[in-house]
């Protein structure tokens, strides 16, 4: 006998079977799957975040920080930048995820460590990236503190990814890292004084900073330069 499925909120119904990865995907890929909210699987655990982005502690570093890497990565031709509603599946971390920023390298892609899965109702189009992704950027937010700076990270590394970015704008004081996996555990990057922190992976000094528009909201600027 099935077990009854979750009601979230009076707005969401969890079928009971998809605390499993491989029915989870299932429910991902179809129709009655939300349209709105983030809804992270981690390790058989459904994690449902239905708040809204703060827009300038969340949305609008996002967009600075995808919008240079679009620049850096994209647009030389190494690879693709994803945001928002892009998922992750590892089953060697047993975990279904959407980033805030995703970036593919086109030299994964051609070694097999990451591949776009072709969606169900149309091969020519994809639904999943399925492996291990090169960066990942994560923006914390209130509503899942724990899960951004304890629980996913643990679960990149298992599952593989080479560099994780975490942003926390949410303090007077900008926070930004950089996490370069070394065995099965990241290991942080150090700033220097001026807030420089390097990224291995794209071969790059990297920067996080904010000011207040004439308007009191906050401006970001995402800066990379060369390593030397």
């Amino acid at each position: 006998m099935s077990l009854p499925a979750v009601i979230f909120e009076e707005r969401l119904r969890i079928p009971s079977e998809a605390h499993r990865l491989a029915p989870f995907r299932l429910w991902c890929a179809g129709e009655e799957f939300p349209e709105v909210g983030r809804i992270d699987f981690l390790a058989g655990d459904i994690e449902v975040d239905m708040s809204p982005e703060d827009l300038h502690t969340h949305g609008t570093a996002k967009t600075e920080v995808a919008a240079r890497l679009q620049l850096l990565v994209a647009d030389p031709g190494r690879g693709e930048v994803f945001v928002d509603r892009a998922r992750v599946v590892s089953s060697v971390a047993d975990l279904s995820v959407e980033p805030d920023i995703v970036v593919v390298l086109g030299e994964s892609l051609a070694a097999g460590r990451v591949r776009f899965v072709p969606a169900a109702k149309d091969p020519t189009r994809s639904s999943e990236i399925e492996g291990a992704p090169d960066l990942i950027v994560e923006i914390v937010s209130d509503s899942s503190e724990k899960k951004d700076l304890v629980r996913l990270p643990r679960l990149y590394a298992k599952a593989g990814v080479p560099e994780l970015w975490t942003i926390d704008a949410r303090g007077p004081k900008i926070r930004f890292s950089i996490d370069r996996l070394a065995g099965a555990l990241y290991r942080r990057q150090d700033s220097d004084a001026d807030g420089w922190t390097e990224s291995p992976l794209l071969d790059l000094r990297c920067r996080l900073s904010r000011e207040r528009t004439a308007w009191g909201s906050w401006r970001y600027r995402f800066e990379a330069t060369g390593r030397g």
